[in-house]
């Protein structure tokens, strides 16, 4: 999210929520009320170098279904699926051999949300 969508959001402040760096109460009740048409993931990840941190949680039907989850807690096939990744799954997304959720629908194509904003996909 980019600051002027967060302080569009968050009415221009508001406290953090669900442990999120950028997650206002006033957004989370958006998302909350708009998952009533169908589930969707708020996500937040850090990586540099191969190290980093994320956090996510999915709503439907008003509700949170899944999380706030902020680390590493399942392993499928020996190797540990990150929150992004299942929150995504629980979205519907599956990951190609080699891969994971977080890139099969294309979240690696841009590193920074400058790139997202800049090409209109994020």
């Amino acid at each position: 999210m980019t600051d002027e969508l967060v302080n569009a959001v968050a009415g221009g402040g508001g406290a953090e929520v669900l442990g999120f760096q950028r997650l206002s109460a006033g957004f989370e009740r958006l998302l909350a009320g708009w998952s009533v048409a169908g589930p969707l993931a708020y996500v937040e990840a850090e990586h540099f170098g191969g190290v980093g941190e994320e956090r996510a949680v999915v709503w439907a039907g008003g509700g949170l279904v899944l999380g706030p989850l902020d680390a590493p807690v399942k392993r499928r096939f020996s190797r540990p699926v990150g929150p992004v990744s299942q929150a995504l799954r629980r979205l519907g997304a599956r990951r190609r051999l080699g891969g994971d959720e977080f890139d099969a629908v294309g979240l690696d194509r841009h590193r920074w949300t400058d790139g997202w904003a800049a090409s209109g996909a994020g």
